[in-house]
């Protein structure tokens, strides 16, 4: 298509060149193809292609086929051409720039173009500069610079198509051309668009480029005779500029960007020494005047100076009105569906912090973003990641401010602001002390984050009096300040309240969580040697982070004279206090001459429960005293000989790892997740020594008909802690965050629209609630009680009126029946109360349950070997049981997944499995009977998969492990194999046969059962022994199956034996042959009583009974067997009476795949030609001009004209055809009208008047031959 235009406006060429090579063709296909690579791709292979043939006649056809592609349909050919334009321009330098552009002049010419094709001939023109562009050769030829620039101009007029793009492209020549060029040849073409610059962005910023490229050029002088100035910026030119602005801002209001112009004109400012006048005049009292878009800029002009502003412009800027808007609009556009632009911002304080190395302004920065205040609350998160690219001094500056600002809260310096509804809504009683409570709450969270954050660098001494900070203000106060004690050497301006106290504290516990996992400073990890394994939650002398703070806890309890314990301790709290540390200094000292994972779980417990003294001391006294007990016990015992240990277990008194348990399970119900991981880690080194009593211990709590007193226990535990725990379960300050968005959205303008839609929320509660309500008979006794006494209620020997009441009677009325429904809502306030209570009792039973959980998987994975795991098995399918059919909630699911999978995944499923079964084999046999008889009568199929994967494991428990490879040698491989097939441990092979043989009948007897097809396929797969003695028992349901389901699967069961050679090996020889006697006739009698019929489940069976005849009966041929086929062939070949079967389909292909072994083929179905094929047969040779008998309308073969037709000739058929064709043109062309309105294509008068004339003519010819055949 566009090769034949090109051949017929290409002025002389051999006539071959297109016919030469297809494959310098399809690099011209391959460059309109919307794939970049195969567009990249091309244009290398077409460069390469002319410079190794290097043919005149194909350099002028690429030149001409790439400017005819400059303007394509499609969009993604136009950069396609425009590039390789360039880049063949950039391989032949001896080709001009002129000519190239004056063929797109040619090409592409705006005035000659049709009106359809103007859009792209723009693209043309505008892709065709581009490519001169990009050939790295304008600034050679200065007047195909001009050329290019005055085309751009004229581009420029048609925003509707190409927006901005030809003034981008013009400021892309400028930066290239040198200032000569610029000077002598586009100076005076530009003057007109310099000297309108303040018209729009686009010339604003071909102003700007020009000033930036060409500074020698555009002199003071020389603008001042273009704009009437010497300079951009000044008092006259501001309102102009503010209105540019604006302009550009609205350019972008859907890109969401700041325009390019906005940021050179800030850097002309400052190069001007304007900045303050642009940014108080400019932005300030121009952009801010206006909502939406021009604010936006600001706030993004504002992001992009921080790079290019000193100290002091920094610190004016950003305490300033824009910094102010930004933070209320942060706080407003919290609400849903609003845009936020603190994503962006926090890309502009990262960049620029990157990038700076100036740690002063770095810190003015991070301090003014933090000054930025809500009602005292900073609008920034406290977890604001930015911070991890500050430089050390920089970040312990910010560090020692937050600490001030904690200490003296200077609310002066701070940019706080409030919202419109705030500021209708606060009153002005206490509101200093609510601004600083809520700055030092943010203020906390900030300090742990940035120890929480393993990205910020920071030191050891940093990290350090962090903790001691958070440490000391949560749970002490000055009374003297001690130059031993840094924290009392500055007094607050305000003490801690006693809303700020519990965030402290739950803050420090978080902070403790951070430093459990934090990795090892840089200034350690440096030091430390390369093969020395670091672990996480150290110092670089390898110890505890909790251990230091611990001794900070003692050095502060030791000088009551300069602090004082917030809570005090008592002698009995004291004393365990010190205990602990005494246990502590014993094992650190044993751990020195022998480091185990025991003694340091033992170590952290210790010091974890002694933290939590300071937080809840009269609950973990007890448990101090039970752990110190414990674990002395622990230590005696492994010191003490065997004769002792014999002594102490005949004693009364528990274990030591039974009380040990009991206490990790106490500390479970603490909300903390440090406490948790904790335990977890001391139960994971002390699983060797568990018994089976306290493995009991974990199980009663699991246990369902425990709820009631394990939720006492959790409940008593924890229910004055529930605001605690929503305050933060040790976490890094994520509540903070979450009550900044409730707040904002309470700020926002238009929250009076939250407000109504809380109120249909609580009214929709309500109503529910009323509905669910059973009416109160006592209720209603009561209010006929109040009517009556006050004579309002109407009987039927009373007939007076309410008019009747006097005024004192009715007000009586009033209050009575005002106190009866304050009662009886009262009594629906405790109903709901009570119900809330209980929900949440069970909530907190659950999630100390998921809790235990965590001790079980400990177990399983730490002692898979150990035989107590096998007491697991029951409670772990109790639990999964009961989960199934519990609630639906997200909770009692979660809860659900972890035991399934603990169960699953990591008993059932583990490699490594008990052994050593000893006397427990009853025990076990039983067991295995007793979930196999439970499975059996289930419901749900899901849960007894478990019950079945429970038994599979019992069975490879009993089987133990098979023979090892001692004796491999001294047998052949063939015998070894089959003694390992053979081998069953201590399995009874009898009572387990019995077992899972009575599975298989239920599951082909009952019509719902929960067993499945893949149950026993996995007992196939891991004991084939079991499964061949079962395989007698599942041929005779082949045709005695419940239903013709359970007939499909006996079927499949049997397959799956006989592909296995595991079982063909086990039954090798006459059980064999026997076995396939007895399989023969089942699929005889199965496939006689085989009838027609469309219910799918009887063909699926049919399908399995077939796949089975196949495999079958290909076995038997292969091995040669001695096994009568013959009636099942006889059967097989009766089927097709019995059955329709389809041409195709997979029923009908395995029954020919079937008689293929009996070496029936499938009969070839022979192909009958229609008789519409027969009769066109003859017709073979179409004449010309007609048409196929298909595509002939069947209205007009009519039989009446069947005679005429016949004796007319060739001639005159030939003539009718024709004077329809030319009727059916004429009535297509009629209604046409010409699209570009040429008149051109319009035949004049005269030769309308004859085709009308021929078409009258043709008309009466019809008429007559349709009244002949008529009369005929």
């Amino acid at each position: 298509m566009v090769e034949l235009s090109v051949k017929a406006s290409a002025p002389v060429r051999p006539a071959g060149v297109l016919q030469q090579n297809r494959v310098f063709l399809d690099f011209f296909w391959d460059l309109a193809k919307p794939d970049q690579e195969v567009r990249l791709s091309a244009v290398e292979n077409l460069i390469q292609y002319l410079k190794t043939n290097n043919k005149e006649d194909e350099l002028e056809y690429t030149f001409k086929r790439l400017v005819d592609g400059l303007a394509h349909t499609r969009e993604a050919a136009r950069p396609g051409f425009s590039l390789a334009l360039g880049q063949v321009l950039n391989a032949f330098e001896d080709v001009s720039l002129q000519s190239i552009l004056d063929r797109i002049n040619e090409k592409h010419n705006l005035q000659a173009v049709k009106k359809k094709l103007f859009r792209n001939a723009l693209f043309g023109n505008l892709f065709g500069v581009l490519a001169l562009h990009q050939s790295g050769r304008l600034s050679k030829e200065p007047q195909v610079v001009l050329g290019c620039v005055q085309l751009l101009q004229s581009l420029s007029q048609h925003r509707q198509h190409l927006k901005d793009l030809p003034t981008k492209t013009m400021k892309d020549i400028l930066t290239e051309i040198p200032e000569e060029v610029f000077e002598e040849v586009l100076l005076s073409t530009l003057r007109t668009e310099l000297a309108s610059a303040f018209s729009t962005p686009e010339q604003m910023q071909l102003l700007l480029v020009a000033l930036q490229r060409f500074p020698e050029t555009l002199k003071p002088k020389k603008l001042k005779k273009l704009l009437g100035s010497s300079t951009i910026i000044n008092c006259e030119n501001i309102p102009r500029l503010t209105e540019v602005l604006k302009a550009a801002a609205r350019s972008v209001k859907k890109e969401c960007v700041l325009p390019s112009m906005a940021l050179d004109l800030l850097k002309l400012s400052l190069k001007e020494d304007s900045f303050e006048l642009f940014w108080d005049k400019a932005i300030v009292e121009g952009m801010l005047s206006e909502q939406g878009p021009t604010r936006y800029l600001s706030f993004r002009l504002l992001g992009s100076a921080l790079p290019l502003l000193s100290l002091d412009q920094l610190k004016d800027v950003l305490s300033g009105e824009v910094m102010m808007l930004y933070g209320e609009h942060v706080v407003t556009a919290q609400l849903p569906e609003r845009f936020k632009l603190a994503p962006e911002m926090e890309t502009y304080v990262s960049n620029f912090l990157q990038s700076c190395e100036d740690s002063d302004k770095q810190l003015a920065v991070m301090v003014a973003f933090s000054s930025l205040t809500n009602q005292g609350y900073p609008v920034v998160p406290s977890v604001w990641r930015v911070v991890q690219f500050l430089q050390p001094a920089a970040l312990q500056k910010y560090v020692e401010w937050l600490k001030s600002m904690f200490i003296e809260p200077q609310l002066g310096q701070l940019l706080n602001f409030s919202t419109r509804k705030q500021k209708e809504n606060q009153e002005r009683q206490d509101q200093d002390e609510n601004l600083i409570f809520r700055l030092r709450k943010w203020i906390v969270a900030r300090l742990v984050s940035i120890i929480d954050n393993n990205q910020v660098k920071k030191q050891e001494d940093l990290i350090m009096d962090v903790a001691r900070f958070v440490f000391f203000h949560a749970f002490f106060t000055t009374k003297k300040p001690s130059d031993e004690i840094q924290e009392t050497t500055v007094k607050l301006s305000a003490p801690i309240d006693e809303d700020t106290r519990p965030v402290l504290v739950s803050s420090f516990f978080g902070l403790l969580l951070s430093l459990h996992h934090l990795p090892p400073a840089e200034d350690s990890a440096e030091g430390a040697a390369v093969n020395q394994k670091r672990g996480l939650g150290v110092t670089s002398d390898g110890t505890m982070w909790i251990y230091h703070l611990v001794q900070f806890a003692q050095v502060l309890l030791h000088q009551p004279k300069y602090v004082q314990s917030c809570q005090p301790f008592s002698a009995e709290q004291k004393q365990a206090w010190d205990s602990m540390l005494e246990s502590v200094t014993t094992l650190k000292k044993k751990a020195k001459k022998v480091q185990t994972a025991e003694s340091s779980a033992f170590q952290q417990l210790f010091l974890l429960v002694g933290m939590n003294l300071f937080k809840a001391p009269d609950e973990l006294l007890d448990i101090m005293k039970d752990l110190q007990s414990c674990v002395d016990k622990a230590q005696e015992k492994k010191s003490k000989k065997k004769k002792k240990k014999k002594q102490e277990q005949e004693e009364e008194e528990p274990e030591w790892v039974e009380v040990m348990v009991d206490i990790l399970l106490s500390l479970l119900s603490q909300p903390s997740r440090l406490i948790r991981q904790v335990c977890k880690t001391v139960f994971s080194s002390i699983c060797p020594h568990v018994t089976a009593t306290a493995l009991n211990a974990i199980i009663d709590v699991l246990d369902s008909e425990n709820d009631d007193e394990d939720a006492a226990v959790v409940v008593t535990d924890d229910g004055t802690k529930k605001k605690k725990r929503k305050e933060g379960d040790d976490d890094d300050g994520e509540e903070e965050e979450e009550e900044m968005e409730e707040e904002a959205s309470d700020g926002a303008d238009d929250s009076d629209s939250d407000d109504d839609d809380e109120a249909m929320e609580e009214e929709g509660e309500e109503e529910e609630d009323m509905e669910g309500e059973v009416v109160d008979h006592n209720f209603r006794l009561e209010l006929m009680k109040v009517l009556q006494q006050q004579n309002a209620a109407a009987t039927q020997e009373d007939d007076s009126s309410d008019d009747d009441i006097d005024d004192d009677a009715m007000m009586e009325l009033d209050k009575s029946l005002a106190a009866l429904f304050s009662e009886q809502k009262k009594k629906i306030q405790a109903k709901k109360d009570e119900k809330a209570k209980i929900k949440k009792e069970k909530t907190l039973v659950r999630d100390f349950k998921i809790k235990v959980l965590d001790l079980i998987e400990v177990f399983v994975a730490r002692q898979a070997g150990s035989p107590l795991v096998l007491g697991l098995v029951e409670p772990l399918l109790a639990l999964i049981d009961r989960g199934m059919s519990a609630d639906n909630n997200q909770q009692e699911q979660d809860f659900l997944r972890r035991a399934a999978d603990i169960f699953r995944n990591q008993l059932c499923r583990s490699k490594v499995y008990c052994r050593t079964v000893g006397d427990r084999q009853g025990e076990l046999h039983d067991l295995l009977d007793k979930l196999m008889t439970k499975a059996k009568k289930l419901s749900d199929s899901t849960v007894c998969l478990y019950y079945f994967s429970a038994c599979l494991y019992l069975v490879k428990v009993l089987r133990g492990v098979p023979p090892t490879a001692e004796t491999e040698e001294k047998k052949t491989a063939e015998k070894s194999t089959d003694t390992e097939l053979r081998f069953m441990g201590n399995v009874d092979m009898d009572r387990v046969t019995v077992i899972f043989r009575d599975a298989v009948t239920s599951y082909m007897s009952r019509r719902r059962s929960p067993l499945t097809t893949q149950m026993f396929t996995d007992l196939l797969n891991r004991f084939p022994l079991l499964y061949a003695n079962l395989v007698d028992t599942v041929v005779p349901f082949i045709t005695s199956g419940v239903r013709e389901h359970q007939q499909g699967q006996a079927c499949v069961l049997v397959l799956r034996a006989m592909q296995s050679r595991e079982v063909q090996k086990l039954l090798s020889g006459e059980p064999w042959t026997e076995l396939c006697d007895k399989i023969a006739g089942q699929l005889t009698m199965s496939l006689q009583q085989a009838e027609q019929t469309d219910n799918k489940v009887v063909r699926e069976k049919l399908l399995k009974v077939l796949e089975l005849c196949q495999f079958f009966v290909k076995h038997v041929h292969q091995q040669k067997l001695s096994v009568d086929l013959e009636p099942l062939q006889q059967v097989l070949q009766s089927l097709t009476s019995t059955i329709t079967f389809k041409k195709t389909g997979k029923l009908e292909d395995t029954y020919w795949a079937v008689m293929k072994h009996f070496g029936v083929m499938k009969p070839k179905v022979e192909k009958t030609k229609s008789d519409k094929e027969v009769e066109q047969q003859p017709e073979s040779k179409k004449k010309k001009g007609f048409l196929p008998e298909t595509k002939k309308r069947k209205k007009r073969q009519k039989p009446v004209l069947e005679p005429a037709a016949e004796q007319s000739t060739p001639k005159d058929k030939l003539e009718v055809k024709k004077g329809q064709a030319k009727k059916k043109q004429d009535q297509k062309s009629k209604p046409k009208r010409p699209a570009d309105g040429a008149a051109d294509t319009q035949p004049n008068p005269a030769k309308k008047k004859k085709i009308q004339s021929e078409n009258r003519q043709e008309k009466k010819k019809n008429k007559k031959q349709k009244k002949r055949g008529g009369q005929m």
